[in-house]
């Protein structure tokens, strides 16, 4: 498989060098007599969904109902309420539900004034959905180990996928399950895209021999490797960075075969009940400022907005082998809802 980072652009010190230049364009200011109520579904980690919704809320005074939850938990939500909806704003989660939502027409075109702030990415991410997304952060995928345990096996650190296969890793493997996570439904079409559908599922079933618990939340096993519940985690690299941050015992992986990556995005739930602060919401949402809340709440992926500072802890993607990853293809309807069903027949209800 052909390995490439230019869909991620340039290295983190570039990113972070470009606040020195500003915005080129439109500065969005959110009026001071915006009032009303606004719902949220945000599929960030809750340390990072609440001085989001905080932050909104005091710049504008609209109010701010908030509920979190993991992506797929969310679409299967919005699918759901679709004849009478009650969210506003969904925020955050991989971009493949996001672009299947967007493909049903669960939400609603919007260009913002503030697209051309944005690194080529995230505008990829919205003229791909149709205006119906548009990228907020980007992270590639990996994993990462607690080294104190690993210390104790005398086991070699591992670097690869083909090294999580290892027998002394029996039951000590932590993912989570791809109809709830969007995190790893992206290791699933990662995987797909590297290695080929066959071989892929074929590494998925004997993975699954070592795997302990397939959790709800994408980025719970970085949690579970760093208190010592699990050895290993499969996450996105920056949900990994984030327990190193907190002082756990982590190493994290980028594998040595390569890797996929997510452009976290954000889209209007249409027919929401606050179609205009949606609009006040999404546009804030991609100043600058609001996105470096991000790395004051340990959430480390690379923003979107070229004026945003990108946290110096943040894995640097432009020195990660990243597949050319198919947003089009695996963020179809028909494709997910394909490789999910498999998934459950194949790996989920396999006996170890």
């Amino acid at each position: 498989m052909k390995t490439t980072a230019s869909k991620i652009t340039v290295s983190l010190r570039a990113l972070a060098s470009s606040a020195a230049f500003g915005l080129a364009g439109l500065v969005w200011a959110v009026p001071a007599s915006a009032s009303g109520e606004l719902t949220l579904y945000c599929s960030v980690q809750e340390e990072w969904c609440r001085p989001m919704a905080l932050a909104f809320e005091r710049e504008t005074g609209i109010k701010v109902n908030m509920t979190r939850k993991s992506s797929g938990e969310t679409l299967a939500q919005i699918k759901a309420e679709a004849a009478n909806p009650r969210g506003d704003v969904w925020w955050g989660g991989t971009g493949d539900p996001h672009l299947q939502a967007a493909e049903e027409d669960l939400t609603a075109e919007y260009q913002s004034p503030m697209l051309a702030e944005l690194q080529p990415w995230a505008v990829s991410q919205a003229e791909q959905s149709g205006f119906k997304t548009v990228g907020i952060y980007a992270g590639a995928l990996g994993y990462s180990f607690n080294t104190e345990m690993l210390a104790s096996t005398g086991a070699p650190e591992p670097a690869c996928w083909s090294d999580l296969l290892r027998e002394e890793f029996r039951d000590e493997v932590q993912v989570a399950n791809p109809n709830s996570s969007g995190t790893s439904y992206t290791m699933v079409a990662t995987l797909v895209q590297l290695m080929g559908e066959d071989a892929a599922f074929d590494y998925m079933k004997a993975l699954h021999k070592n795997i302990n618990q397939y959790t709800k939340s994408g980025a719970a096993p970085a949690r579970a490797a760093a208190t010592g519940e699990s050895l290993i985690g499969i996450t996105f690299q920056h949900d990994g960075v984030t327990q190193v941050v907190q002082g756990a015992p982590i190493k994290v992986v980028s594998p040595c075969e390569g890797t996929g990556y997510e452009i976290g995005s954000m889209s209007i739930i249409k027919g929401g009940p606050n179609p205009d602060n949606a609009k006040k919401w999404y546009d804030w949402a991609l100043t600058p400022a609001a996105q470096e809340i991000g790395a004051a709440a340990n959430s480390f992926q690379v923003p979107s907005n070229k004026a945003a500072k990108a946290p110096e802890e943040a894995p640097d993607l432009s020195s990660v082998k990243l597949i050319d990853y198919d947003f089009a293809k695996y963020g179809s309807s028909a494709e997910r809802s394909r490789l999910l069903s498999k998934w459950d027949a194949e790996v989920g209800a396999a006996p170890k």
